[in-house]
């Protein structure tokens, strides 16, 4: 099952609460914490969604609940910014003893500071990832600014935050207060990469243009144009994930592609009870995502079986056109092919009502690109009927089915 969930002790002997997301029956590339939002936690929906899809990308992710929040034991009003970095450095020790070293941390909103915070104390971490991150911590102080008045003279007030109660002592104040992320941003060292949305009214995008200016290079902004500050659409943390994973590969040295525990077949296919229809697909050495549309209470993550075997049958016509005018010497430049899938009554049925009256049909359209003449034209049309995807469809299929041991 994925997430696995965990609890490792902070340095004051504190339970927090984690989760690891791990890849799909490979491996993992590397291992990367995930720090999750103020006031949020593990199981806040961008933390699960990044993670999962970043999973599926073949790196694990480990993601905790801070002091005080989700189901780690503590008490919020006991915590500060600077033990919210403390739980961080003991995640990367946990992580550490008992899995791998992380190489990446990544922070949403102000856990987006805390990793930035916490990444030069972590030799092993070679790149940093902020989602949505403040350039200053002090800038959640708005979000209690009506109570500040209170939680000067008595010490500690409780607010609402996100529609939740919180208690905020002084003292979490104070240390905001004394974080200024430009004295050390430039001594950073690591790869940054800074995400970030346009429409963000939470944390203004200005953020994320003074994180930028004060580190140096290597760094990377990308817009999440459109996105929140929660991350609250799926297609947003599905993009994010596919973003970070692509990214590290030019900043994070891992370990090569190792074949996926198929069990000795081409292809495994797994389908949790918790992610509706998103279906994972594994080959030795790929990954893909099949899924339903949001109609049908799919995710709409992926294509539908249907599309992934039209496709199937489409690349098998492309990669047998090639194959055939390269032995040929002929001039095919590019080949597009368009497929449509129905249902149709066949020509002879006599009762149009059974199920047996229907057959499929499959629609392909084949364009040809290059300096060809007709007779050539002509000869890869007839070429196409024989990709073996097409021969197969065209046969009396078996289809053997059994139950695992």
């Amino acid at each position: 099952m994925n997430p696995k969930s965990l609890t490792f002790s902070n340095s004051d002997g504190i339970n927090l609460s984690a989760h690891l997301y791990m890849p799909l029956d490979r491996e993992p590339k590397f291992y990367a914490i995930f720090a999750h939002c103020f006031t949020c936690s593990k199981n806040f929906s961008a933390v699960s969604r990044i993670s999962k899809s970043l999973s599926q990308e073949g790196v694990a992710v480990f993601s905790f609940d801070f002091t005080g929040l989700g189901r780690s034991e503590g008490d919020f009003k006991d915590s500060t910014f600077s033990s919210n970095i403390s739980d961080l450095l003991d995640a990367a020790a946990f992580l550490k003893e008992n899995y791998e070293a992380p190489k990446m941390l990544i922070g949403h909103s102000l856990g987006g500071a805390a990793v930035l915070y916490a990444s030069p104390h972590l030799e092993e971490v070679s790149a940093v990832v902020t989602l949505g991150a403040p350039a200053d911590p002090l800038h959640v102080k708005h979000l209690f600014q009506n109570s500040i008045e209170e939680i000067e003279e008595s010490g500690k007030a409780k607010v609402f935050i996100g529609g939740r109660p919180f208690q905020i002592s002084s003292e979490f104040v104070k240390d905001l207060e004394k974080k200024p992320i430009n004295s050390f941003l430039k001594k950073l060292k690591k790869s940054l990469l800074i995400l970030h949305s346009p429409q963000d009214e939470i944390v203004e995008i200005k953020n994320a243009q003074m994180i930028y200016e004060a580190a140096f290079h290597p760094k990377s902004f990308v817009s999440l144009d459109g996105a929140d500050h929660l991350v609250s659409k799926t297609e947003d943390a599905a993009y994010i994930g596919q973003v970070i994973a692509s990214w590290s590969n030019r900043y994070i040295e891992s370990k090569q592609a190792v074949e996926n525990d198929t069990k000795g077949n081409p292809v495994m296919v797994r389908l949790s009870k918790n992610q509706g229809y998103t279906t994972d697909v594994k080959t030795p050495f790929h990954h893909l995502i099949a899924d339903e549309p949001k109609d049908v209470g799919g995710n709409n993550l992926g294509p539908t079986p249907y599309d992934l075997l039209m496709a199937s049958l489409g690349t098998c016509t492309a990669m047998t056109l090639k194959m055939y005018a390269e032995r040929k010497k002929w001039n095919l430049d590019e080949v597009r092919v368009y497929l449509d899938h129905q249902k149709v009554h066949k020509e002879d049925s006599e009762n149009t009502d059974e199920p047996s009256a229907k057959v499929s049909r499959f629609t392909r359209v084949i364009e040809l690109e290059g300096d060809l003449n007709q007779e050539e034209r002509q000869r890869l049309l007839e070429i196409a009927n024989r990709c073996p995807v097409h021969r197969t469809l065209e046969e009396d299929i078996v289809i053997h089915t059994v139950l695992s041991k």
